[in-house]
């Protein structure tokens, strides 16, 4: 995680968790012209999904988070220039900021980017086997690979669409079966 990102991050949970809220994480990212600051909330001990089932953060939750937040950060100033705040829920493909976040949801299939090639490889896509303090092993292919931490650039959950009920038949998906102006003989 940036330092910046995780200033921010403890800077404003305790706010957040005032409103009965908890900060996932923050995303700050420069541009030219203004950056972007977002921020994933969630509600304390929601499971991946919960926005599917009506369990999960609301737009209220959004604005209230959104409201509080801006003005702690107009009186701190912790972002030089002008920056955009975004404030979103989780989703189904959640990132993930903490060795806990990884912990919480061992088991499940994660997308990691390590910031330094481990093993030849820079992009992980497995399941999450398990932590330790400060690392993450990710089984990919039947291989497990034991990644610090530190070396995370970003990491999300990979949605299991069809436990989801959102998968698409095989069948039914574009591009299979007869193409169109193709005739059967």
């Amino acid at each position: 995680m940036a330092d910046k990102a995780s200033t921010i991050t403890q800077l404003l949970a305790p706010t957040v968790e005032a409103l009965g809220l908890e900060l996932l994480g923050t995303e700050y990212l420069p541009m030219p012209g203004g950056s972007l600051l977002r921020l994933y909330i969630d509600k304390p001990g929601a499971e991946a999904g919960a926005e599917m089932e009506g369990q999960g953060v609301t737009v209220d939750d959004c604005e209230a988070v959104s409201r509080e937040v801006s003005a702690q950060l107009d009186v701190e100033d912790p972002i030089t220039g002008n920056y955009t705040l975004e404030v979103s829920s989780p989703g189904v493909d959640r990132p993930l900021f903490t060795v806990e976040q990884f912990e919480r949801f061992i088991g499940e299939k994660a997308r990691v980017a390590l910031k330094l090639p481990q093993d030849g490889r820079r992009r992980l896509q497995g399941r999450i086997a398990s932590t330790g303090a400060d690392t993450v092993q990710i089984e990919v292919d039947g291989l497990a690979f034991e990644v610090a931490f530190e070396n995370i650039e970003r990491a999300k959950l990979v949605p299991d669409w069809a436990a989801l009920g959102l998968a698409v038949p095989e069948n039914n998906r574009p591009g299979r079966g007869r193409r169109p102006g193709k005739r059967k003989h």
